[in-house]
């Protein structure tokens, strides 16, 4: 349903408000999400979206989930941005997949000016194919959000990955306020926003209403919000200090309760199934649709995490009637009305 047909969800959600929804009993709080999913989405469309690392390792940020830091020791060698032809073929070959979504990262800190022409290029390339075209570079100085929204991006990518409280044990490198600022930037050049994070990484569910709240009392909510379960990759912080804990492992009906609470505080947003899928079962996949995710990443990667896969992904939908999503026009006329 088209943003401006509705009216503006609310955005003075209070953390009691977000708290008192996670605490509903289960079957209530997936009602509900679903109720609200349906009243602004299509029941039974999911997006499909492929994600292709453009530019892998030597982060000099020490993310503590990231496998791609230079402070991890996970065996992920650093490479240069990629050939531009090369991105392109891979964005045809996801688009002949069924993908409508092509998301690009690229492990910097921040792109450098002089990385500018390629992304340029790229973003173009993409956008030619028919395809949605999300980049996620780091962070962006205002100038640089401008170029990316000239070129005709669709959707910035930069997650907040945490509540404002636990931040600062996740990541040094930088701050809750430098995430916020640069999707300020995006906004502002009217780009739509993707923002996100992650859950599992031993946080409590005072953190997870922090981070809902986060992102559901910015001034225009993200039109995309991608909800990771943490992947403990051997060698990064998070990855040692977890990944031999399974009473670390975020409970599935926990799980599904943050999706289901980002759907209801965030209405007109895609909630996205991102990284940690392809170790949930079919049935929490299928109460995650019904509390409102409506879009996945597909394909074998999500840039250094495995994924579910095409095949695996396919018999899930034939089992549940799910279909994909049709491509829809993308949300950035939205965007630069609300940067006017």
């Amino acid at each position: 349903m088209p943003a401006d047909a509705v009216a503006a969800p609310r955005t003075d959600w209070t953390r009691a408000e977000i708290a008192a929804l996670f605490e509903l009993p289960f079957t209530e709080l997936v009602f509900r999400a679903a109720q609200v999913h349906r009243a602004h989405h299509a029941a039974g469309e999911v997006q499909l979206c492929t994600l292709l690392s453009i530019k892998t390792g030597g982060c000099p940020e020490d993310c503590g989930y990231c496998a791609q830091s230079v402070k991890a020791d996970a065996g992920v060698e650093a490479t240069k941005l990629m050939d531009v032809r090369a991105v392109l073929r891979s964005a045809a070959q996801a688009r002949d997949a069924g993908s409508k979504r092509f998301c690009m990262g690229a492990a910097w800190r921040n792109p450098k000016d002089r990385d500018m022409p390629a992304i340029v290029e790229i973003v173009k390339g993409v956008s030619g194919m028919g395809m949605e075209t999300c980049m996620t570079l780091g962070m962006l100085t205002p100038k640089q959000a401008g170029i990316l929204a000239e070129a005709g991006l669709d959707y910035y990518n930069h997650n907040i990955d945490t509540s404002p409280e636990r931040y600062g044990e996740i990541i040094t490198t930088r701050t809750m306020d430098d995430r916020l600022e640069t999707l300020d930037h995006v906004r502002r050049a009217g780009i739509a926003v993707c923002s996100g994070g992650i859950v599992g990484m031993g946080e409590t569910r005072a953190d997870r209403v922090g981070f809902v709240h986060t992102l559901a009392t910015l001034p225009r909510h993200p039109e995309s919000v991608p909800i990771n379960a943490l992947v403990p990759i051997k060698g990064t912080v998070l990855g040692d200090m977890l990944a031999d804990t399974p009473l670390a492992k975020i409970d599935d009906i926990e799980f599904v309760r943050t999706v289901a609470v980002a759907r209801i505080t965030m209405p007109l947003s895609m909630v996205r199934l991102s990284a940690g899928r392809e170790s949930m079962s079919e049935a929490t996949q299928a109460l995650c649709f019904l509390a409102g995710a409506n879009s996945i990443f597909t394909g074998d990667r999500l840039l250094t995490a495995a994924n579910a896969g095409d095949d695996a992904d396919a018999a899930l939908f034939a089992k549940l009637g799910l279909k994909p999503m049709e491509a829809e026009e993308p949300l950035r006329a939205s965007a630069l009305q609300a940067a006017e």
